[in-house]
């Protein structure tokens, strides 16, 4: 049977020009720990970790400033590596669609945060110390005061998710979701401290909460996240 002849299509649909290189930062699975992901310093704006400036008034409620390090088991830090906040409001309400509890919603805060951890492993969020909230596990129940974290490794599909608590908070032995970590000594790491070197002098409290990612010293991590 004889050959058809060659398709002319492709020649009429070729581009006319050079192509121009687009800029890329492709997301590897393979780099060392510590390396950058591909969401990197250019993309972080300077209103990204401070959730008290992100709209055009003043937030609501107590301002906060929570910092602490990134490490490995070994308490190397890990630079460069995105963390990303979201907290509910000071009376308890996140800003989400689907947020049943009737408290107030703050139309100057969002509560999501997002920033980079710098060479020595450190991050820093300014924020409204959020409110504990009712959310209908049993009778009575309610959430303490808490912000999630989230963690991205050296790419995108590396993801951890785990809650930072605030000290002395009298609904911890009320709750389900702390009182499942049963290792008492994994459930009190986290327990931000509070650090007076990290307050800001006529503007906010500082408290202080490393997270560390593997070995025995590990921070607790949400399963199925």
């Amino acid at each position: 049977m004889p050959r058809p002849p060659p398709s002319r299509r492709p020649l009429r649909h070729a581009p006319r020009r050079h192509l121009l290189p687009a800029p890329t930062r492709p997301i590897s699975l393979t780099k060392p720990i510590g390396a950058p992901p591909a969401f990197g310093e250019r993309d972080i704006t300077e209103t990204d970790n401070d959730l008290t400036r992100q709209h055009t008034g003043e937030p609501i409620g107590e301002r906060i400033t929570v910092s602490g390090r990134l490490l490995d088991r070994a308490g190397r830090p890990q630079r460069g590596q995105l963390i990303e906040i979201w907290q509910a409001n000071s009376a308890g309400r996140y800003a989400h669609r689907r947020e049943q509890h009737d408290a107030p919603l703050d139309p100057n805060f969002t509560g999501v945060g997002r920033t980079l951890t710098d060479t020595d492993g450190f991050y820093r969020f300014t924020t409204i110390q959020p409110g504990p909230y009712p959310w209908r596990n049993h009778l009575n129940a309610w959430r303490p005061a808490h912000i999630h974290f989230s963690l991205f490794g050296s790419a995108f599909t590396q993801r951890l998710v785990t809650q930072m608590y605030f000290p002395n908070d009298p609904l911890f032995p009320y709750d389900p979701i702390l009182q499942s970590v049963t290792d008492d000594a994994a459930r009190q790491r986290l327990v931000a401290t509070y650090d007076h070197s990290l307050s800001v002098p006529e503007f906010s409290l500082g408290y202080h909460w490393d997270i560390v990612l593997d070995g025995p010293a590990a921070t607790w991590i949400e399963e199925g996240r």
